[in-house]
């Protein structure tokens, strides 16, 4: 199951030098992906939780293609009915080609009704649209001469039944948003259904989750996947005699830094201080966490996800000025996932 990080490309903290330093955190600490948001009119609705400046996504991950080398690079999600399709598989085409094949394309049907009038696109027509829009792109990626022969992984947002039937007809995976285990074990269900009323298989499932840790146990079946301590999120994996950790997620290449490696790499920070947040051992709690005795990750894991993204954005524009909060998070997750291990020393 590889693990990927939602970045905030947007906000009064956001600039060129955090986006580097942010894919440079990304992809030292080990995660496998890193993905981006989209919008292209910061309309007063966008404005209120994505604020000015926004860094158009396809510009932005051609940029963070030229200073990464191994992790790979998606939307989460692209809003499909904003571009026409053409400009879109001409876009995604080209930047996989040009970043090695590691773009992983997620699209969306939108929800900022004011974005839509800015641009000029209907509203109610944007499922409609969406579905259009993907038949279109795959329908042009088919010219393999034209926009080479490298496939370029869909994966089709939404937490509706439209959303999930839309994932099943167009998309190679589901990324559903922000939600609960509860929730996603029950959709996960539903998908199958879908899947097999169509006669198509089932796609994979890719969910991106939250990412808000606490220091005390967060219970009850409102809990996201993603929110509590890092014993309800991650635990350690077991250890090989010797010293050495096992890596259960099957993806980790042995290439990318520790975690304590990767903050010898981080830059200095732009603005405000570093969080310091404790993170004590696993408390007594009430959640599906401590009735199965298995973390988030691990039953995702047990659901069959093909990808997890982690969502280090908790809704508040201001996050995007202390980055650093975000970074020791991920660095803590980066610690549970991704054991010290032996490593070659590069010259």
């Amino acid at each position: 199951m590889k693990i990927g990080v939602n970045v905030l490309n947007f906000g009064p903290g956001s600039d060129p030098g955090v986006l580097r330093s942010w894919a440079r955190t990304v992809e030292s600490l080990g995660f496998d992906l890193l993905m981006v948001s989209d919008h292209i009119a910061i309309t007063p609705d966008v404005a209120e939780h994505y604020p000015a400046p926004f860094y158009e996504p396809f510009t932005t991950l051609s940029w963070l293609a030229g200073l990464t080398t191994r992790v790979r690079l998606g939307t989460t999600v692209l809003i499909a009915p904003y571009r026409h399709p053409l400009l879109t598989a001409r876009m995604a085409a080209n930047l996989h080609e040009l970043s090695g094949g590691r773009l992983v394309l997620g699209v969306g049907v939108g929800w900022a009704r004011q974005e839509f009038a800015a641009l000029g696109v209907p509203f109610e027509r944007r499922g409609q649209l969406t579905d259009e829009h993907l038949r279109d792109i795959r329908a042009a990626w088919a010219d393999t001469a034209s926009y080479g022969d490298r496939r370029i992984p869909v994966w089709v947002g939404g937490n509706s039944d439209a959303g999930l039937r839309r994932a099943v007809r167009l998309g190679d995976a589901w990324h559903p948003l922000r939600c609960t285990m509860p929730w996603l074990r029950e959709a996960a269900v539903r998908l199958k259904a879908f899947a097999d009323e169509q006669r198509l298989p089932v796609p994979a499932l890719a969910p991106r989750i939250a990412l808000r840790l606490t220091e005390a146990s967060v219970g009850g079946l409102g809990r996201l996947a993603g929110q509590g301590t890092i014993d309800q999120i991650v635990t350690p994996p077991p250890r090989k005699r010797g010293g050495f950790s096992l890596d259960p997620t099957g993806f980790h290449d042995g290439q990318a830094l520790t975690a304590a490696e990767a903050g010898s790499h981080r830059t200095t920070p732009l603005r405000g201080s570093e969080s310091q947040d404790a993170f004590p051992a696993r408390p007594e709690g009430r959640d599906s966490h401590a009735r199965s005795g298995m973390d988030d990750l691990d039953q995702l894991r047990l659901l069959g996800a093909e990808a997890v993204v982690l969502d280090p954005y908790g809704g508040d524009p201001r996050e995007t000025c202390h980055p650093q909060a975000a970074w020791q998070a991920l660095d803590t997750v980066a610690a549970h996932l991704y054991p010290p291990r032996t490593r070659t020393e590069q010259s």
